[in-house]
């Protein structure tokens, strides 16, 4: 007896919906311990090894929260990381304005965050709150108020290049 090659796609229109077929569908279960929903996000076994867990969303993020990029790097190494992973990414600039919406979730640069660390502020910090933690802390901090006081003029001319990386990318934004 010949095998049947029955098919439901002869002729037109179709007589079964676009994406559905006989098989059973392949879903992969998370890889997490007791948990049963669908393990659709990969991450390395480990480091320089084609092996990947496949997690569900939560535990993926879970997985990935204690990760850092420039671990075991020195500064000037993580420097130098960073502005060759830079280099790639400026011909993505055009299309920044798709960015994340909102501060603190990777739409500032680390020079900014770092200004926000000098200015004492969170990485949700709005410009008006930058310029109130700049004004406050020039008035405390100015040489003016503080003659012969060298941390003071330090710490001054720290806030002073805070703001200013700060309101130029504001402007750019802007812009």
């Amino acid at each position: 007896m010949p095998r049947s090659s029955r098919t439901n796609d002869w002729g037109f229109p179709r007589w079964r919906g676009y994406g559905s077929s006989r098989e059973a569908t392949q879903v992969r279960v998370c890889d997490r311990h007791n948990c049963d929903r669908p393990g659709d996000c990969p991450a390395p076994k480990s480091p320089n090894n084609p092996d990947r867990w496949y997690f569900c969303t939560d535990h993926a993020a879970e997985y990935n929260r204690g990760w850092d990029y420039f671990a075991g790097l020195s500064a000037e190494e993580a420097a130098a990381r960073e502005q060759a992973d830079r280099a790639t990414q400026d011909g993505y600039a055009n299309a920044k304005h798709y960015a994340w919406g909102g501060p603190g979730d990777g739409t500032r640069s680390r020079d900014e965050m770092r200004a926000l660390d000098v200015l004492g502020l969170e990485s949700d910090a709005t410009t008006e709150d930058a310029r109130a933690a700049w004004r406050r802390l020039a008035k405390e901090n100015h040489p003016d108020v503080r003659p012969g006081d060298e941390e003071a003029a330090g710490r001054f001319q720290k806030i002073q290049a805070a703001w200013e990386v700060l309101r130029a990318a504001e402007e750019a934004r802007a812009a």
